[in-house]
Protein backbone atom coordinates (compact mmCIF):
# COMPACT_ATOMS: atom_id res chain seq x y z
CA UNK A 1 0.00 0.00 0.00
CA UNK A 2 1.15 3.61 -0.41
CA UNK A 3 -0.20 6.93 -0.53
CA UNK A 4 0.26 10.62 0.27
CA UNK A 5 -1.08 12.75 3.10
CA UNK A 6 -1.16 16.09 4.23
CA UNK A 7 -0.42 14.89 7.58
CA UNK A 8 0.33 11.83 9.14
CA UNK A 9 0.18 11.11 13.09
CA UNK A 10 2.27 8.03 13.93
CA UNK A 11 0.99 6.19 17.06
CA UNK A 12 -2.76 5.63 18.21
CA UNK A 13 -2.00 6.33 21.95
CA UNK A 14 -3.69 9.06 23.80
CA UNK A 15 -1.36 11.62 22.73
CA UNK A 16 -1.29 10.24 18.71
CA UNK A 17 -4.98 9.75 18.60
CA UNK A 18 -6.06 13.48 20.10
CA UNK A 19 -3.28 15.08 17.87
CA UNK A 20 -4.61 13.47 14.46
CA UNK A 21 -8.75 14.48 15.73
CA UNK A 22 -7.68 18.07 15.90
CA UNK A 23 -5.83 18.54 13.40
CA UNK A 24 -8.26 16.77 11.33
CA UNK A 25 -11.08 19.44 12.85
CA UNK A 26 -9.25 22.37 10.86
CA UNK A 27 -7.73 20.68 8.33
CA UNK A 28 -7.74 18.05 5.71
CA UNK A 29 -5.80 14.74 4.64
CA UNK A 30 -4.92 13.98 8.14
CA UNK A 31 -3.86 9.78 8.65
CA UNK A 32 -3.22 8.11 11.63
CA UNK A 33 -1.19 5.07 11.70
CA UNK A 34 -1.14 2.61 14.46
CA UNK A 35 -1.84 -1.13 16.01
CA UNK A 36 -5.28 -1.41 18.08
CA UNK A 37 -4.66 -2.98 21.03
CA UNK A 38 -2.98 -7.17 21.03
CA UNK A 39 -5.70 -9.73 21.87
CA UNK A 40 -3.09 -11.53 23.82
CA UNK A 41 -0.70 -9.30 25.48
CA UNK A 42 1.84 -12.52 26.62
CA UNK A 43 2.45 -13.60 22.75
CA UNK A 44 2.03 -10.65 21.34
CA UNK A 45 5.28 -9.74 18.82
CA UNK A 46 4.53 -6.42 17.84
CA UNK A 47 4.31 -3.11 19.80
CA UNK A 48 2.55 -1.78 22.52
CA UNK A 49 0.84 1.13 24.57
CA UNK A 50 0.39 2.09 28.02
CA UNK A 51 -3.62 3.21 27.55
CA UNK A 52 -4.74 -0.76 27.61
CA UNK A 53 -6.12 0.31 31.13
CA UNK A 54 -9.56 1.37 32.70
CA UNK A 55 -8.89 4.22 35.09
CA UNK A 56 -6.09 6.71 35.38
CA UNK A 57 -6.18 9.60 38.33
CA UNK A 58 -7.11 12.92 36.72
CA UNK A 59 -7.37 16.16 38.65
CA UNK A 60 -7.05 20.16 38.26
CA UNK A 61 -3.93 20.38 41.19
CA UNK A 62 -0.26 20.62 40.02
CA UNK A 63 2.40 22.37 41.56
CA UNK A 64 3.60 23.15 38.66
CA UNK A 65 2.03 25.57 35.93
CA UNK A 66 1.93 24.23 32.82
CA UNK A 67 1.41 20.88 33.66
CA UNK A 68 -1.36 22.75 35.99
CA UNK A 69 -2.84 24.49 32.73
CA UNK A 70 -2.29 20.80 30.59
CA UNK A 71 -4.30 18.84 32.66
CA UNK A 72 -7.46 21.81 33.24
CA UNK A 73 -7.37 23.03 29.46
CA UNK A 74 -7.77 19.21 28.54
CA UNK A 75 -10.66 18.74 32.03
CA UNK A 76 -12.76 21.52 29.73
CA UNK A 77 -12.95 19.48 26.99
CA UNK A 78 -14.15 16.24 28.30
CA UNK A 79 -17.67 16.91 28.21
CA UNK A 80 -17.26 18.17 24.89
CA UNK A 81 -15.65 15.22 23.67
CA UNK A 82 -17.99 12.19 25.70
CA UNK A 83 -20.98 14.12 23.98
CA UNK A 84 -19.75 13.93 20.43
CA UNK A 85 -18.40 10.64 20.31
CA UNK A 86 -21.30 9.06 22.53
CA UNK A 87 -18.27 7.77 24.59
CA UNK A 88 -18.06 8.36 28.16
CA UNK A 89 -14.68 7.80 29.54
CA UNK A 90 -14.59 10.23 32.62
CA UNK A 91 -15.91 9.38 36.83
CA UNK A 92 -15.38 12.74 38.57
CA UNK A 93 -15.22 10.71 41.86
CA UNK A 94 -11.99 13.41 43.06
CA UNK A 95 -9.17 13.18 44.08
CA UNK A 96 -7.48 12.67 47.41
CA UNK A 97 -3.94 13.91 48.24
CA UNK A 98 -2.65 12.90 51.81
CA UNK A 99 0.68 12.82 53.92
CA UNK A 100 2.12 13.69 56.40
CA UNK A 101 0.51 16.68 58.28
CA UNK A 102 1.87 19.97 58.18
CA UNK A 103 4.80 21.29 60.49
CA UNK A 104 7.28 18.54 59.82
CA UNK A 105 9.87 18.29 57.05
CA UNK A 106 7.77 16.57 54.50
CA UNK A 107 5.98 19.59 52.02
CA UNK A 108 3.73 17.68 50.74
CA UNK A 109 -0.05 18.93 52.06
CA UNK A 110 1.63 22.57 52.48
CA UNK A 111 2.72 22.01 48.37
CA UNK A 112 -0.83 20.83 47.30
CA UNK A 113 -2.69 23.67 49.14
CA UNK A 114 -0.69 26.20 47.61
CA UNK A 115 -0.97 24.92 44.29
CA UNK A 116 -4.97 24.91 44.86
CA UNK A 117 -4.91 28.60 46.17
CA UNK A 118 -2.71 29.22 43.00
CA UNK A 119 -4.98 27.97 40.95
CA UNK A 120 -8.78 28.84 42.60
CA UNK A 121 -9.46 25.33 43.29
CA UNK A 122 -11.91 24.62 45.89
CA UNK A 123 -10.52 22.19 48.07
CA UNK A 124 -11.02 20.26 51.61
CA UNK A 125 -8.60 20.23 54.36
CA UNK A 126 -8.72 17.21 56.36
CA UNK A 127 -6.95 16.16 59.32
CA UNK A 128 -6.39 12.66 60.86
CA UNK A 129 -10.09 12.27 62.64
CA UNK A 130 -12.08 13.89 59.81
CA UNK A 131 -9.90 11.25 57.07
CA UNK A 132 -10.79 8.33 58.96
CA UNK A 133 -14.43 9.29 59.30
CA UNK A 134 -14.88 10.64 55.82
CA UNK A 135 -13.14 7.87 54.26
CA UNK A 136 -13.43 4.71 56.51
CA UNK A 137 -11.93 1.88 54.08
CA UNK A 138 -8.29 3.46 53.99
CA UNK A 139 -6.44 3.45 57.29
CA UNK A 140 -3.52 6.24 56.98
CA UNK A 141 -0.18 6.55 59.13
CA UNK A 142 -0.73 8.26 62.68
CA UNK A 143 -0.20 12.01 61.49
CA UNK A 144 -1.17 12.59 58.33
CA UNK A 145 -3.36 15.15 56.45
CA UNK A 146 -5.34 15.40 53.30
CA UNK A 147 -6.49 17.72 50.48
CA UNK A 148 -9.56 16.71 48.85
CA UNK A 149 -10.30 17.97 45.61
CA UNK A 150 -14.08 17.06 44.75
CA UNK A 151 -14.43 18.85 41.61
CA UNK A 152 -13.08 17.99 37.71
CA UNK A 153 -11.39 15.52 39.47
CA UNK A 154 -11.52 11.27 40.02
CA UNK A 155 -10.38 9.81 36.99
CA UNK A 156 -10.26 9.17 33.41
CA UNK A 157 -10.65 5.55 31.41
CA UNK A 158 -7.76 5.25 28.69
CA UNK A 159 -8.89 2.94 26.58
CA UNK A 160 -12.85 4.97 26.37
CA UNK A 161 -10.59 8.29 25.78
CA UNK A 162 -8.62 6.50 22.56
CA UNK A 163 -11.95 5.59 21.71
CA UNK A 164 -13.54 8.64 21.35
CA UNK A 165 -10.71 10.35 19.93
CA UNK A 166 -10.49 7.73 17.01
CA UNK A 167 -14.01 8.21 16.90
CA UNK A 168 -14.09 11.86 16.27
CA UNK A 169 -11.22 11.73 14.50
CA UNK A 170 -12.71 9.52 11.79
CA UNK A 171 -15.61 11.85 12.06
CA UNK A 172 -13.52 14.85 10.78
CA UNK A 173 -11.92 12.67 8.08
CA UNK A 174 -8.86 11.00 9.23
CA UNK A 175 -7.81 7.85 7.64
CA UNK A 176 -7.13 4.78 10.12
CA UNK A 177 -4.25 2.70 8.99
CA UNK A 178 -3.93 0.28 11.30
CA UNK A 179 0.01 -0.71 11.16
CA UNK A 180 3.09 -0.51 12.67
CA UNK A 181 5.91 2.33 11.58
CA UNK A 182 9.46 1.38 11.43
CA UNK A 183 11.16 4.16 9.87
CA UNK A 184 10.37 8.21 8.62
CA UNK A 185 12.91 10.38 6.98
CA UNK A 186 12.78 13.01 4.58
CA UNK A 187 13.37 12.25 1.39
CA UNK A 188 12.49 14.50 -1.74
CA UNK A 189 10.77 16.94 -0.12
CA UNK A 190 8.40 14.90 2.08
CA UNK A 191 8.39 13.28 5.06
CA UNK A 192 8.53 8.97 4.03
CA UNK A 193 7.24 6.81 6.36
CA UNK A 194 7.70 3.29 6.40
CA UNK A 195 5.59 0.07 8.45
CA UNK A 196 6.19 -3.01 9.40
CA UNK A 197 3.85 -4.87 6.50
CA UNK A 198 6.00 -3.17 3.88
CA UNK A 199 3.33 0.29 3.15
CA UNK A 200 5.17 3.50 2.41
CA UNK A 201 3.30 6.42 2.67
CA UNK A 202 4.75 10.25 2.64
CA UNK A 203 2.98 13.25 4.01
CA UNK A 204 4.42 16.97 3.94
CA UNK A 205 4.58 16.76 7.36
CA UNK A 206 4.70 13.98 10.04
CA UNK A 207 4.05 13.65 13.98
CA UNK A 208 5.63 10.46 15.85
CA UNK A 209 3.79 10.06 18.44
CA UNK A 210 4.95 6.55 19.95
CA UNK A 211 5.32 7.19 23.54
CA UNK A 212 8.22 4.95 25.18
CA UNK A 213 8.85 3.39 21.41
CA UNK A 214 9.64 6.47 20.17
CA UNK A 215 13.61 5.73 21.41
CA UNK A 216 13.03 2.97 18.78
CA UNK A 217 15.82 2.91 16.16
CA UNK A 218 15.08 4.53 12.73
CA UNK A 219 11.51 6.08 13.92
CA UNK A 220 12.65 9.38 13.90
CA UNK A 221 15.39 10.77 11.70
CA UNK A 222 17.80 11.75 14.83
CA UNK A 223 17.53 9.69 18.43
CA UNK A 224 15.30 11.73 20.93
CA UNK A 225 16.36 12.30 24.91
CA UNK A 226 14.29 10.07 26.34
CA UNK A 227 14.49 7.77 29.78
CA UNK A 228 12.29 4.96 29.40
CA UNK A 229 11.17 3.04 32.63
CA UNK A 230 9.03 -0.37 32.94
CA UNK A 231 6.24 0.29 35.84
CA UNK A 232 4.50 -2.45 37.49
CA UNK A 233 0.53 -1.89 38.58
CA UNK A 234 -1.32 -4.18 41.01
CA UNK A 235 -4.85 -5.28 40.86
CA UNK A 236 -7.04 -6.25 43.69
CA UNK A 237 -10.44 -8.20 42.72
CA UNK A 238 -13.32 -6.74 44.80
CA UNK A 239 -16.48 -8.69 44.68
CA UNK A 240 -19.72 -7.25 43.57
CA UNK A 241 -21.29 -7.95 46.47
CA UNK A 242 -18.48 -5.85 48.06
CA UNK A 243 -18.31 -2.49 46.28
CA UNK A 244 -21.48 -0.59 48.55
CA UNK A 245 -18.42 -0.28 51.24
CA UNK A 246 -16.40 1.36 48.18
CA UNK A 247 -18.81 3.30 46.70
CA UNK A 248 -17.58 7.04 47.41
CA UNK A 249 -14.02 6.09 47.31
CA UNK A 250 -12.07 8.42 45.39
CA UNK A 251 -8.86 8.55 43.45
CA UNK A 252 -5.73 8.73 45.59
CA UNK A 253 -2.59 9.90 45.97
CA UNK A 254 -0.60 9.09 48.95
CA UNK A 255 2.88 10.00 50.35
CA UNK A 256 3.84 8.46 53.54
CA UNK A 257 6.81 9.18 55.67
CA UNK A 258 8.80 6.18 53.76
CA UNK A 259 9.41 7.50 50.16
CA UNK A 260 9.76 3.84 49.59
CA UNK A 261 5.97 3.47 49.98
CA UNK A 262 4.34 6.33 47.97
CA UNK A 263 1.30 5.30 45.51
CA UNK A 264 -1.36 6.18 43.50
CA UNK A 265 -4.34 4.20 43.60
CA UNK A 266 -7.89 4.01 41.66
CA UNK A 267 -10.80 3.17 43.48
CA UNK A 268 -12.43 -0.74 42.26
CA UNK A 269 -13.95 -0.29 38.27
CA UNK A 270 -15.30 -2.54 36.37
CA UNK A 271 -12.65 -4.24 33.63
CA UNK A 272 -13.18 -5.98 29.85
CA UNK A 273 -13.88 -9.32 32.11
CA UNK A 274 -16.63 -8.26 33.44
CA UNK A 275 -14.69 -8.17 37.33
CA UNK A 276 -14.05 -5.06 39.77
CA UNK A 277 -10.64 -3.98 40.22
CA UNK A 278 -8.96 -1.96 42.49
CA UNK A 279 -5.86 -0.55 41.23
CA UNK A 280 -2.17 0.22 42.88
CA UNK A 281 1.02 1.62 41.09
CA UNK A 282 3.93 2.59 43.15
CA UNK A 283 7.18 1.12 41.98
CA UNK A 284 10.25 1.19 45.40
CA UNK A 285 12.59 1.54 42.54
CA UNK A 286 13.56 2.19 38.37
CA UNK A 287 13.53 -0.24 36.28
CA UNK A 288 15.58 1.28 32.98
CA UNK A 289 14.10 -0.12 29.33
CA UNK A 290 16.70 0.93 26.44
CA UNK A 291 15.67 -0.48 23.34
CA UNK A 292 12.18 -1.04 21.56
CA UNK A 293 12.93 -5.57 21.84
CA UNK A 294 13.47 -4.48 25.49
CA UNK A 295 10.27 -2.70 26.03
CA UNK A 296 8.34 -4.81 23.74
CA UNK A 297 9.80 -7.96 26.53
CA UNK A 298 8.41 -6.05 29.70
CA UNK A 299 5.20 -5.71 28.48
CA UNK A 300 4.89 -9.44 27.52
CA UNK A 301 6.36 -10.36 31.16
CA UNK A 302 3.47 -8.74 32.78
CA UNK A 303 5.37 -7.06 35.52
CA UNK A 304 7.86 -7.55 38.01
CA UNK A 305 6.69 -9.68 40.89
CA UNK A 306 8.54 -8.33 44.04
CA UNK A 307 6.91 -5.00 42.91
CA UNK A 308 3.58 -6.92 43.49
CA UNK A 309 4.20 -7.91 46.50
CA UNK A 310 5.70 -4.69 47.74
CA UNK A 311 2.43 -2.98 46.52
CA UNK A 312 0.16 -5.67 47.58
CA UNK A 313 1.79 -5.22 51.26
CA UNK A 314 0.82 -1.59 51.22
CA UNK A 315 -2.48 -2.23 50.15
CA UNK A 316 -2.83 -4.65 53.15
CA UNK A 317 -1.97 -1.73 55.50
CA UNK A 318 -3.96 0.88 53.71
CA UNK A 319 -7.46 -0.64 52.92
CA UNK A 320 -7.27 -3.68 54.99
CA UNK A 321 -10.59 -4.83 53.93
CA UNK A 322 -9.36 -5.85 50.36
CA UNK A 323 -9.11 -9.33 49.67
CA UNK A 324 -5.08 -9.96 49.28
CA UNK A 325 -5.55 -13.26 47.71
CA UNK A 326 -6.72 -11.80 44.84
CA UNK A 327 -4.34 -10.38 42.95
CA UNK A 328 -2.79 -9.86 39.57
CA UNK A 329 -0.53 -7.53 38.29
CA UNK A 330 0.24 -5.75 34.68
CA UNK A 331 3.15 -4.06 32.86
CA UNK A 332 3.69 -0.63 31.11
CA UNK A 333 6.13 2.28 30.84
CA UNK A 334 6.51 5.51 31.37
CA UNK A 335 8.62 8.17 29.43
CA UNK A 336 10.27 10.98 30.78
CA UNK A 337 12.15 13.74 29.33
CA UNK A 338 15.19 16.10 30.23
CA UNK A 339 13.25 18.84 30.96
CA UNK A 340 10.44 17.29 32.25
CA UNK A 341 7.80 18.79 30.37
CA UNK A 342 6.51 16.86 27.15
CA UNK A 343 8.66 16.84 23.99
CA UNK A 344 6.91 18.53 21.32
CA UNK A 345 9.24 19.86 18.52
CA UNK A 346 10.91 18.67 15.05
CA UNK A 347 13.41 17.11 14.59
CA UNK A 348 16.58 17.86 12.03
CA UNK A 349 14.12 17.84 9.54
CA UNK A 350 11.56 20.57 9.00
CA UNK A 351 9.16 17.65 7.99
CA UNK A 352 9.52 15.10 11.10
CA UNK A 353 7.88 16.02 14.35
CA UNK A 354 8.16 14.35 18.07
CA UNK A 355 5.40 13.97 19.94
CA UNK A 356 6.23 12.09 23.43
CA UNK A 357 7.14 12.40 27.43
CA UNK A 358 4.20 11.94 29.41
CA UNK A 359 6.41 11.54 32.35
CA UNK A 360 3.74 9.35 34.12
CA UNK A 361 1.45 12.45 34.54
CA UNK A 362 -0.45 13.33 31.13
CA UNK A 363 -2.82 10.65 30.89
CA UNK A 364 -5.51 13.24 32.29
CA UNK A 365 -3.24 16.01 30.12
CA UNK A 366 -3.26 13.88 27.28
CA UNK A 367 -6.08 15.69 24.97
CA UNK A 368 -4.16 19.38 25.20
CA UNK A 369 -0.68 17.74 24.52
CA UNK A 370 -2.24 16.59 21.38
CA UNK A 371 -3.74 19.70 20.10
CA UNK A 372 -0.41 21.17 20.91
CA UNK A 373 1.36 18.53 18.31
CA UNK A 374 -1.47 19.02 15.97
CA UNK A 375 -0.70 23.01 16.35
CA UNK A 376 2.97 22.19 15.45
CA UNK A 377 2.30 20.30 12.92
CA UNK A 378 0.22 22.67 11.33
CA UNK A 379 1.67 26.13 11.87
CA UNK A 380 4.90 25.24 12.12
CA UNK A 381 5.12 26.04 15.52
CA UNK A 382 3.74 26.54 19.10
CA UNK A 383 2.78 30.14 19.91
CA UNK A 384 0.93 29.56 23.26
CA UNK A 385 2.23 32.75 26.18
CA UNK A 386 0.17 31.08 28.27
CA UNK A 387 3.18 28.07 28.73
CA UNK A 388 6.14 28.97 30.36
CA UNK A 389 8.25 26.38 28.43
CA UNK A 390 8.25 26.10 25.23
CA UNK A 391 8.48 21.95 25.05
CA UNK A 392 11.65 21.85 23.05
CA UNK A 393 12.81 18.21 22.75
CA UNK A 394 16.13 17.40 23.25
CA UNK A 395 17.92 15.03 20.83
CA UNK A 396 21.03 12.42 21.63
Amino acid sequence: MSGHFRYIVVGRGMMGAAAARHLAETVDGVALIGPGEPADIKSHLGVFASHYDEARITRTIDGDADWALLANRSIARYADIAARSGVEFYAPVGCLMVGPERGGDNPFVDDVRKAAARLGVSTELLGGEHLESRFPYFSFEPGCEGVFERDNAGYVNPRGLVKAQAILAEKAGVTLIDDIVVSTREEDGRARVETASGAVYTADSVLVAAGGFSITKDLLPQPVALDVYGRTVAFFEVNEGDLDQYADMPSLIYEPRDTTKHIYLLPPVRYPDGKFYLKIGGDPDDKRLGSDPEIREWFRSGGRESVRDHLSEIVGSLVPSIDLSRVSMAACVVSKTQSGYPAIGFTASPKIAVLTGGNGTAAKSSDEIGRLGAVLLRDGKIADGAFATDFKPAFL
